[in-house]
């Protein structure tokens, strides 16, 4: 696929940190591109920035994802490239913890919240599938671009906690493996269709929360640097931003999951 003004595409969880650099990376290239974002007020100031459209959407929510297609659509046309990249932690407001745990005071037993580990599987695998498929149902309306048949690609973004999950991350383990695990199924499901699917793992990246740990704990900051094999540094989210590209470029990237991590292998803790 060659990225130009001819192409339109969609980041979810654009307004900042991976999903931003993504969008830089486009609109440098001239592509069209809609930030979807829970946020008004950064998505509304990255749009500005970087000459995209802000569509102000909660991924967990139908009715706001399926009125985002149509509103990024109106303005840019039917995208043909999906870049997933919203999703989290935890839901605002709430934590993770083992799956059972004993009070040091009492000994006695705590069972990981089912609620948040539901809320936390909704965020991420949930809302990533919802926009993959609202987002297909749109690119298989269009007609082949090239001769191999291609009519878009969609890049997800998961973690490498998906494989490496640490001590307490037992939602957001289960929610990034879980985007890795549809990978393949869906690039399968929609190969008659001329639509590719990818996921990136990335390892510990410096956005936003990571930089404001380098103010708040320095020392912390610096020993998530080393733990780096090479480069001995977090990950910037523009070379996040320049693998998506190169997955949407190469029409033969297809069903794969790929680690962007510096050979990180996350301990337990």
């Amino acid at each position: 696929m060659i990225l130009d003004s001819s192409i339109s595409a969609v980041v979810t969880g654009g307004a900042s940190g991976l999903g931003a650099a993504t969008v830089k990376a486009l609109r440098d290239l001239g592509v069209k591109v809609a930030i979807f974002d829970f946020n008004p007020e950064t998505g509304q100031k990255k749009a500005a920035e970087l000459g995209a459209v802000f569509c102000q959407v909660d991924v967990n929510d139908e009715a706001a994802v399926e009125a985002g297609f149509a509103a990024a659509r109106a303005a840019n046309g039917q995208e043909r490239i999906l870049i997933a990249c919203a999703g989290g932690s935890r839901p605002t407001g709430v934590g993770g913890g083992k799956t059972v745990s004993r009070n040091k005071e009492t000994g006695e037993m705590v069972r990981h919240s089912t609620d948040i580990f539901e809320r936390v599987l909704r965020l991420n695998a949930v809302g990533t599938f919802r926009c993959i498929t609202h987002s297909a149902a749109g690119m298989m309306a269009l007609d082949p671009m090239d001769e191999d048949g291609c009519r878009g690609a969609i890049v997800n973004t998961g973690s490498v906690a998906a494989q490496d999950g640490q001590i307490g991350q037992v939602a957001y383990s289960a929610a990034k493996a879980a985007i890795a695990g549809m990978t393949l199924t869906i690039a399968r499901d929609l190969s008659s269709e001329g639509i590719r699917v990818n996921t990136i793992l990335p390892g510990i990246m410096a956005t936003p929360p990571m930089e404001a740990m380098r103010e708040r704990s320095p020392q912390v900051y610096a020993g998530l640097n080393a733990s780096v094999p090479f480069p001995r540094r977090l990950g910037k989210p523009e070379e996040f931003a320049d693998l998506a590209l190169t997955m949407c470029r190469n029409a033969y990237f297809n069903g794969q999951v790929v680690r962007l991590d510096g050979a990180i292998r996350m301990p337990p803790r």
